[in-house]
């Protein structure tokens, strides 16, 4: 992967070939966001929207075609990487991803309303079966509400993965700008990846209370676990670092996410907002010189 951040660096028309031809083919919108964050992170805004320019076209085509991820995940890991050029955080980066993943609710509403409400509609057809009792217990108001519940939470799971899609090809570019300039850079980044007690528990009010404030609020609920879910893996990668977990953890840690996510991934999220408040990383050693993944710090 370096040698391919190498050949996207080594000049203007290399860096196209590569952003123009991953977003022309079918799966590949993930590098093209990845070496346009690359090209944006170290260039800057004005040599990156030459690049962009070219990503767009195949990107709109796609969009024209029925398929908005390509645009959607190219603008929104351009817009993220900006932001972390100019102030340099973590933090805001993922809390910023929230509202870009409401505008990819939006799109994703725009596209393709009509098969998310059909499944909807569907998986209501199940929920007896699915819940058994417990659904009958529920009032007809009540169940009429769960229904109600299910577009915009489909919707929201959607764009939460496109907006975990976009947070990762903007990781793999700043690992790339890392690798090239400044080793060690991105992973002392990431590790120090924490909220402040106030933002968890704005996130977290944003995971439960939003579907009691309206059925088009639920989609907050994937939405604001994205950046805890981060924030958690963030947590474990830093324990292990100081040698407080083995490196064990961290291979079980991605293989129960592969095979268990459904179980594991909510735990992530309580780990990052437990660790806002206990900050179980302490203060970050002075001894690691590394400096940021810009290198140039």
């Amino acid at each position: 992967m370096r040698a391919l951040a190498d050949f996207i660096m080594r000049g203007r028309m290399q860096a196209i070939v590569v952003v123009a031809g991953s977003a022309a083919l079918p799966m590949l919108f993930w590098l093209c966001a990845a070496a346009g964050s690359l090209v944006l992170l170290r260039r800057g805004l004005s040599d990156a929207l030459g690049v962009l320019v070219w990503a767009v076209l195949p990107a709109l085509v796609w969009w024209y075609f029925g398929d908005p991820r390509t645009l959607l995940v190219l603008l929104g890991s351009f817009g993220l990487a900006l932001l972390l050029r100019n102030q340099n955080s973590w933090p805001r980066v993922m809390l910023c991803s929230v509202g870009l993943g409401l505008l990819f609710a939006w799109a994703l509403g725009v596209v393709f309303g009509e098969p998310i409400a059909a499944l909807a509609t569907e998986l209501q057809k199940v929920l007896p079966d699915m819940l058994s009792d417990a659904y009958q217990q529920l009032s007809v108001e009540e169940q009429a509400r769960l229904g109600a519940l299910l577009t915009p939470v489909l919707t929201g799971l959607l764009a939460a993965l496109l907006q975990i899609t976009t947070l990762l090809s903007l990781m793999l570019g700043r690992y790339w700008q890392a690798q090239l300039y400044n080793p060690g850079g991105f992973g002392l980044e990431f590790r120090a990846l924490r909220f402040s007690p106030l933002v968890a528990m704005l996130l977290l009010v944003g995971m439960l209370i939003g579907p009691s404030l309206g059925a088009q609020m639920a989609m907050l609920a994937p939405l604001c676990s994205v950046p805890l879910v981060f924030a958690g893996v963030a947590l474990i990668h830093g324990l292990v670092k100081q040698g407080r977990m083995s490196r064990f953890w961290l291979v079980g840690l991605y293989v129960t996410l592969v095979l268990f996510m459904q179980l594991l991934y909510p735990l992530l999220a309580v780990l990052a907002i437990v660790d806002s408040l206990f900050d179980f990383r302490g203060r970050a050693s002075r001894d690691d010189d590394a400096g940021p993944a810009d290198g140039e710090g």
